[in-house]
């Protein structure tokens, strides 16, 4: 970590315990991206940052502007023994359109890209498969990137779990409507 980061971001989070894992999924917007997988069973830490670009430690100001290559994306930390990797990939295509390239719905530019970060050979190979079986559902190309997980920059404290600080329910199970607004 260097002298000069901001101390407002938080730590990267690592696997807690030696049976967990960890997934990387960009689907627009991250705040809400972040509350679908909050929701889940077996999901145990979420973390919204930035991944997939070329500048060390960038800020939302800095990925915003689409000059770094991040996009906006949420790590987590799972227990593949109460959630599959295959149930991960499912809630990441039921959030977002992945045909849309650059955007998610109003929100535009290359940070609200879609994108999994595979950490494992077996995640890479699930993605692809995911991918294909998704597109048999699409008439227009998927354009989901699938790439291995590179260094992932937190977003400023601010940004963390911010559709639960703003009251929406983050309860294990809840299918609540999620609600983005900026």
């Amino acid at each position: 970590m260097s002298s000069t980061r901001d101390l407002s971001i938080p730590p990267v989070i690592k696997t807690s315990r030696p049976d967990t894992e960890l997934a990387t999924f960009a689907a627009g917007c991250f705040w809400s991206v972040e509350l679908v997988f909050q929701r889940k069973h077996g999901v145990l830490q979420t973390q919204v940052g930035y991944t997939g670009g070329s500048k060390a430690e960038p800020t939302y100001k800095e990925v915003c502007a689409g000059s770094t290559g991040h996009t906006e994306a949420v790590r987590l930390e799972y227990d593949p023994k109460e959630i599959s990797y295959n149930t991960l990939l499912t809630a990441f295509w039921n959030k977002h359109n992945p045909t849309q390239g650059n955007r998610q719905g109003n929100d535009l530019g290359s940070q609200y890209r879609s994108a999994i970060f595979y950490h494992s050979e077996d995640q890479r190979k699930l993605a692809e498969a995911s991918k294909h079986k998704v597109q048999e559902d699409y008439e227009k190309p998927v354009t989901t990137e699938i790439l291995p997980a590179g260094t992932f920059y937190p977003a400023e404290v601010y940004h963390q779990k911010y559709l639960e600080k703003g009251g929406q329910c983050a309860a294990k199970g809840s299918e609540e409507n999620i609600r983005c607004y900026g």
